[in-house]
C-alpha cells in the first residue's frame, strides 16, 4: 500500500480502495438513536445485542440537523481493517504495538497553520452552540444526550508538565458545556484534573476528533505499560515512523492534534460535579463496552468550552460503545501489554495473545503458550497470573497450546472441551478489584463480593500436560495448495 495513512481522510481513502470495507449513504439519518441503530445491523459486531455483525465502515453524508456534515462510524470495527490501516497483519497487531511502546517517538509542535483550524467558532459568539457545531450521535433513546465517543482528550500535568492523550466519554450538556467521566484511578487525565483541583486551578484540555487510527489505538494503553508521564502519542509516532504533529490551541494553553477533523478547546473546572443525564433524566449514560447501557453518573466533571475549530467540510468520527471498534481500541493495546509482561519474564514461550470480542477487549484474553520442555509445565499458569498483573481489568484468561488458533474462539472452545477438566484446570482468584462496568461484579450477585467492582478472576487452563502431548496430537492432513481446485 503506497498511500500513507496519517489522518482520518487518508484512512478512509485506503478503506475505500479495499473491497467491502467502506460504504456511504446519502439517505438522511437522524443522529438521535437512528444512526447507531442502522450501524448496529451493518457492522457494529462486538457485544452489541443480536442481530449484529462485523461489517464495513460507513459514512453518513446526510445527517439531520447538520447540513453538510458527515459522520464516519466503524473505521476500526474490524481487526482486518485495523491491520490494513497500521500496515501489518491481524495476528501481528499486539506484538507490533508492544514494540512501538518500547521504542516511542515523541510528538512535535508544528509552527505551520494546522488544517484543524481552517474554520474557527469562539464560545463568546452569541450564536455558538455545541449541539449545532458538532454532529455527535445519541446512540440509544435512553442515552443522557449526544456523546463524543472518539474524542482524543489531551492535557498536561500541572506539576510536571508531562502531557498525555486518552479517550473519555464526553456528553454535550449545553451550548458551551461538556461532561467528562473519569473512571476512578484509571486514566492519566483524571489524575491531572484531580491534581489541578487540589491546586485550585482549571485544567486546559483539547478534544481532537477524527484523527489517524494509530492515535486512537495508541491512546488506549494503560499502566503499567504506559505509566503516568508517558505520552501515548509517542506510540502512534512509532507506528508511523514519524512524530505526531501537534498545534497550539487558540483559546487555552494546550496543544491539539494538528490534522484532526474537529477540535474542542476548553477547561476542566475544579470543584464542580454535574449529573450526566441532567437533560434527559433517563438514569442512563450510554452503551458501554460490556453490552449494557451504563448508569448516568452524578460525579461527572465539567468542561467549559472556549472554542470549536475544524477542517473545511469536516467529518465527525464516532463509534458504538459495545461494538467491535471498542474491542480493537481497548483489546489490541491490552494484548501488547500482556505480551510485554510475559515475554519479559519467560522469553519465547508465549506465542500470541488475543483479547477476544466477547470480553469487549478488556475482560477476556486467550494466551497461546508453547511448552518446549518438562520444566515448562506450570509456567502457562504463571503467564496467566502475569497477564492479570499487566492488566487489572482482565477477568478471564484462557490458556491454549500452540496448535490452537487463539484468534478463533471456536478452536479455543474445542480445546476447552477436549483438553480441560473443570475440577483440575479451573483456577479461581476471588476478591480482586476488576472493572466497575461489569454488572456481575456486585455483592448482589455473590456473597463473596465485598464491594461493587470486585470480581473473581479465573484461569481456564486448556493446555495439554507436557508429558501427554503425543496423545493429544490433532488429526494431520496432507499439505496441498488448494488454488488448483478452486
Amino acid at each position: 500500500m503506497t498511500d500513507k495513512v496519517r489522518d482520518l481522510r487518508s484512512a478512509l481513502k485506503r478503506l475505500k480502495a479495499m473491497p467491502g470495507q467502506l460504504i456511504t449513504t446519502e439517505v438522511e439519518v437522524d443522529p438521535m438513536a437512528e444512526l447507531a441503530g442502522v450501524y448496529r445491523h451493518v457492522g457494529a459486531g462486538g457485544t452489541v445485542m443480536r442481530p449484529t455483525k462485523e461489517g464495513p465502515a460507513m459514512i453518513f453524508e446526510n445527517v439531520k440537523g447538520h447540513p453538510g456534515a458527515k459522520v464516519a462510524i466503524g473505521v476500526l470495527a474490524s481487526r482486518k481493517r485495523v491491520a490494513a490501516l497500521l500496515d501489518t497483519e491481524p495476528e501481528n497487531l499486539g506484538k507490533l504495538l508492544c514494540k512501538c511502546a518500547e521504542n516511542p517517538i515523541q510528538p512535535v509542535v508544528t509552527d505551520k497553520k494546522p488544517v484543524c483550524q481552517e474554520v474557527v467558532h469562539l464560545a463568546e459568539d452569541p450564536e455558538f452552540d455545541l449541539n449545532k457545531l458538532v454532529p455527535a450521535p445519541t446512540n440509544t433513546p435512553d442515552d443522557a444526550g449526544p456523546y463524543i465517543t472518539l474524542g482524543m482528550c489531551y492535557a498536561s500535568h500541572p506539576d510536571t508538565g508531562f502531557s498525555d492523550v486518552t479517550i473519555h466519554r464526553l456528553c454535550i450538556q449545553g451550548k458551551d458545556e461538556l461532561s467528562i467521566f473519569f473512571t476512578p484511578g484509571a486514566r492519566h487525565i483524571g489524575a491531572m484534573a484531580e491534581r489541578a483541583e487540589v491546586l485550585g486551578q482549571k485544567l486546559p484540555i483539547s478534544v481532537s476528533i477524527g484523527v489517524d487510527p494509530a492515535i486512537e489505538i495508541g491512546s488506549c494503553f494503560e499502566p503499567p505499560t504506559t505509566p503516568l508521564g508517558y505520552n501515548e502519542l509517542s506510540i502512534a509516532g512509532a507506528l508511523r515512523g514519524e512524530p505526531v504533529e501537534l498545534a497550539p490551541c487558540l483559546t487555552v494553553k494546550e496543544n491539539c492534534i494538528a490534522n484532526a477533523e474537529y477540535v474542542i478547546e476548553g477547561e476542566v473546572i475544579p470543584g464542580v460535579r454535574i449529573q450526566e443525564d441532567q437533560n434527559s433524566h433517563t438514569g442512563y449514560a450510554m452503551p458501554e463496552f460490556p453490552g449494557y447501557t451504563g448508569p448516568a453518573s452524578s460525579q461527572c466533571w465539567l468542561i467549559k468550552v472556549k472554542a470549536v475549530t475544524h477542517r473545511k467540510d469536516p467529518i465527525m468520527q464516532t463509534c458504538i460503545g459495545p461494538s467491535e471498534e471498542h474491542v480493537s481500541m481497548a483489546g489490541i493495546p491490552t494484548e501488547a501489554s500482556i505480551y510485554h509482561m510475559v515475554e519479559s519474564a519467560m522469553p519465547g514461550r508465549l506465542q500470541n495473545v488475543y483479547c477476544a470480542s466477547p470480553g469487549g477487549g478488556k475482560y477476556m484474553a486467550v494466551l497461546q503458550f508453547k511448552k518446549s520442555s518438562p520444566s515448562d509445565e506450570g509456567r502457562q499458569r504463571q503467564a496467566a497470573l502475569l497477564a492479570f498483573s499487566a492488566f487489572s481489568e482482565l477477568k478471564h484468561v484462557f490458556l491454549v497450546d500452540e496448535d490452537v488458533d487463539c484468534f478463533d474462539m471456536k478452536d479455543v472452545l474445542w480445546a476447552m472441551n477436549t483438553r480441560m477438566q473443570g475440577d483440575a484446570d479451573i483456577i479461581t482468584i476471588p476478591g480482586v478489584r476488576c472493572h466497575p462496568l461489569d454488572p456481575s461484579n456486585d455483592p448482589s450477585c455473590s456473597p463473596s463480593i465485598r464491594d461493587h467492582g470486585i470480581a473473581c478472576k479465573t484461569i481456564f487452563d486448556c493446555t495439554v500436560p507436557y508429558d501427554q502431548k503425543e496423545r493429544f496430537r490433532r488429526a494431520r492432513f496432507m499439505e496441498v495448495e488448494p488454488e488448483k481446485w478452486l
